[in-house]
């Protein structure tokens, strides 16, 4: 495959990508109008995010492990598919529960676009070019944050919120067009039976917590946590997992192979991306300690989303950039200089948080080291540590660890902020940022084990031609 047919492949996944990706930020200028329309409160509108989510979440191993076994352009294609008929269904609907019906199926197709696309880049580009694929894919998410709300409100002004939803349905004939011509047909040979009861029980463990966590009262985390529909359902899930984990080990072709999960460089990318995932959650909390701590400096609380501008551009120029030095570095340098750059814009927020100048500044170093998190850096890893016909599922793994550690993220950073923030909001907004910075700190420590760029070559080289991991990572680690 020469370069040009790869160029053509990584747009139809670029686009794909972005109208997943859009479809969350572009909702929000369109909630007052859904609300009006519907007559629903606040707590249930909120459903309209949370549904999406939580079958996105739900989606993504199921995806995975659909495009293994049955090849990635029909997975692709049903994902998109899916997505541009739960579009409809919104559009559409008569009343609430339909748009949540609809929005359940977006999130479930959404929940196999990234995954999939990562691993048809790990089909079509050779390692060396791995990286600055990945990095474009990645780039789109801070694009979808910067032009989603602009594109929303566009529309908004010249036509009805349903307009939000059927713009999809042209893009996604688009893909559909283009991914059955240029995709290519990825299929292994033998095709093992899907492990359907493995599928149920890590559904059941992820809806569990996700629903769960959700229902923390960050105001009053402790005591929330010991509430029966909060502690009981993380506790369910804890069992559920237990229930998989002993599961899988008994059954010959498990949804979560355990050559997955025992070697040093997997559990390693594994805990990057949770951490990935929690300090990314803290974004969402900064616009709320400029408020409580900048205001006689100009910031309210309708100017204050605007100081997340500097971390998203980062983010966004970071990730095609980050995708570049991987295919020159490796992962481990990538990594490494990601999360000292990201400590040290988290100790800048936490320290010197009180200046304006100071506070805009931390975003940008925090963008630019989270693009070398979230972007390619951990899922190039993943492509080179899983077998060819396991990619999906490997993507699919590191998009859980990235989606729980979001999850957790939140719960744990509003709780901190309410602990400590009960005489001085700003002060609880500063010790929780301080704990993000050790999490940060903690990543970077972690990232040191990481191979190093030429161990990561002799394992790629090694694992194409033997199907089996070479070196010091082929032992079990627990």
């Amino acid at each position: 495959m020469d370069n040009r047919q790869r160029n053509r492949i990584l747009l139809v996944l670029f686009f794909g990508v972005l109208m997943g990706a859009l479809d969350i930020a572009i909702l929000g200028p369109a909630l007052p109008s859904i609300r009006k329309q519907f007559a629903v409160n606040e707590r249930t509108l909120a459903w309209i995010f949370s549904s999406y989510v939580l079958m996105q979440l739900i989606s993504t191993p199921w995806m995975a492990k659909l495009s293994d076994l049955y090849g990635r352009r029909w997975i692709y294609m049903l994902d998109i598919a899916l997505f541009a008929s739960g579009s409809l269904l919104v559009a559409l609907a008569p009343a609430f529960w339909v748009v949540l019906l609809g929005r359940a199926i977006q999130g479930f197709g959404a929940g196999g676009i990234f995954p999939v696309a990562s691993a048809v880049i790990g089909d079509t580009f050779p390692p060396e070019k791995r990286g600055s694929a990945l990095g474009m894919i990645g780039a789109v998410f801070g694009l979808a944050f910067l032009i989603g709300p602009l594109l929303g409100g566009v529309i908004l002004a010249v036509a009805s919120w349903h307009w939000l939803f059927l713009i999809n349905l042209p893009i996604a004939l688009f893909i559909l067009i283009f991914a059955a011509r240029l995709l290519p047909v990825s299929r292994p040979e033998k095709t093992s039976r899907l492990d359907s009861v493995g599928l149920l029980l890590l559904s059941l463990t992820l809806v569990s917590l996700t629903i769960g966590i959700n229902q923390l009262d960050s105001s009053q985390f402790f005591t929330s946590i010991l509430q029966i529909q909060v502690g009981g359902l993380i506790l369910l899930a804890l069992l559920l997992l237990a229930v998989l984990i002993q599961y899988e080990k008994r059954v010959d072709s498990p949804l979560l192979p355990a050559r997955l999960f025992n070697r040093r460089q997997l559990g390693l990318a594994y805990t990057l991306s949770w951490g990935a995932g929690f300090t990314e959650a803290s974004l969402v909390f900064v616009p709320l300690m400029a408020v409580s701590g900048l205001m006689s400096q100009g910031i309210t609380e309708k100017n204050a989303t605007w100081l997340l501008i500097p971390a998203v551009l980062a983010m966004m120029i970071g990730a095609p950039l980050s995708g570049r030095m991987l295919d020159k570095f490796g992962s481990r340098s990538v990594i490494l200089t990601g999360t000292a750059v990201m400590s040290l814009g988290f100790l800048m927020l936490s320290a010197l948080g009180t200046n304006l100048f100071w506070f805009t500044f931390s975003g940008i170093w925090i963008g630019v080291g989270l693009s070398a998190l979230l972007g390619a850096p951990l899922r190039y890893i993943m492509l080179n540590e899983a077998l060819p016909e396991e990619r999906s599922l490997a993507q699919g793994i590191i998009t859980l660890f990235s989606s729980i550690g979001q999850l957790t993220g939140s719960a744990f950073i509003g709780a901190l902020a309410a602990s400590f923030g009960k005489a001085d909001t700003f002060a609880g907004y500063r010790a929780a940022f301080g704990f993000v910075l050790f999490i940060s700190v903690a990543m970077l420590a972690s990232a040191m084990w990481l191979k190093k760029r030429q161990d990561e070559l002799s394992g790629e080289s090694t694992y194409v031609r033997t199907g089996s991991p070479a070196g010091e990572d082929a032992t079990a680690h627990s």
